[in-house]
């Protein structure tokens, strides 16, 4: 199956999704980032007049900003900017300061930012009736590189069967602009951050792993004990089992 064939059978599939949850549209956060913008344009194409994008600037490089914007215009969706950063920088001070001790700071900081960004996505999809529509792609799914309850809190995910290098091949289809398409993967959480520097593996390793291909075992090493640690995020909460 080509491309154009994926493209038009996960449209259809995201009209499908709407249909059963008797929903009107769907909304997704924007990050200036490739795998959003892929998530934007499908979006678009599934529903004309009834797709929303967000973007949520948290303390974020202005540029970030920029190229969710630079998308929004280029897919013709509609969206709105919410600066979350007083939001954040409120719940974080109230936090910490009630925390005796040693903090995981960083931790906390960044998984703030993606649950912020989840809940107010969320308000809007709840006051539309839209569904949340979810970024991660296939390498993400796999090493567990999205924030419980945060990017990973949503309802659909339309390119989690893709790996990195076809999501940028569906981007270089659908029309995203080079921009975005040159940047290296960020969350943006922080000055210099990058996705693969965070997870010490590259796309490409991650990629050629689902593909069943070998690879540095260094690198084989760090994506099981990723995928590993990170498998109670791709399951519902556990329960006792039932009492006798």
């Amino acid at each position: 199956m080509n491309i154009e064939m994926k493209i038009e059978k996960t449209i259809e599939w995201l009209r499908e999704k709407v249909n059963e949850a008797s929903a009107k549209g769907l909304i997704v956060g924007l990050s200036g980032g490739i795998d959003s913008s892929v998530v934007a344009f499908l979006m678009k194409k599934a529903f004309p007049d009834n797709s929303l994008g967000v973007i949520m600037p948290i303390h974020s490089h202005s540029n970030d900003q920029k190229d969710a914007e630079k998308l929004a215009l280029a897919a013709n969706i509609e969206y709105h900017v919410v600066d979350l950063s007083n939001e954040h920088k409120s719940i974080k001070e109230k936090v910490l300061s009630e925390i005796n001790g040693e903090a995981n700071e960083r931790g906390a900081d960044s998984n703030l930012r993606a649950r912020l960004r989840m809940s107010t996505i969320y308000t809007f999809a709840n006051a539309l009736n839209y569904l949340v529509v979810g970024t991660d792609n296939a390498a993400e799914t796999i090493t567990g590189y999205f924030t419980k309850y945060g990017d990973g809190g949503v309802d659909i995910l339309p390119i989690a069967r893709l790996t990195k290098r076809e999501v940028y091949e569906w981007g270089v289809h659908l029309g995203v602009p080079e921009t975005i398409l040159d940047k290296a993967p960020s969350a943006g959480l922080w000055e210099g951050q990058t996705d693969e520097i965070e997870m010490g593996v590259t796309y490409d390793s991650i990629d050629d792993y689902i593909e069943g291909k070998e690879i540095d075992k260094k690198d084989r090493e760090i994506i099981e004990r990723l995928n590993r640690i990170s498998e109670h995020k791709r399951k519902v909460p556990p329960m006792p089992p039932e009492y006798e």
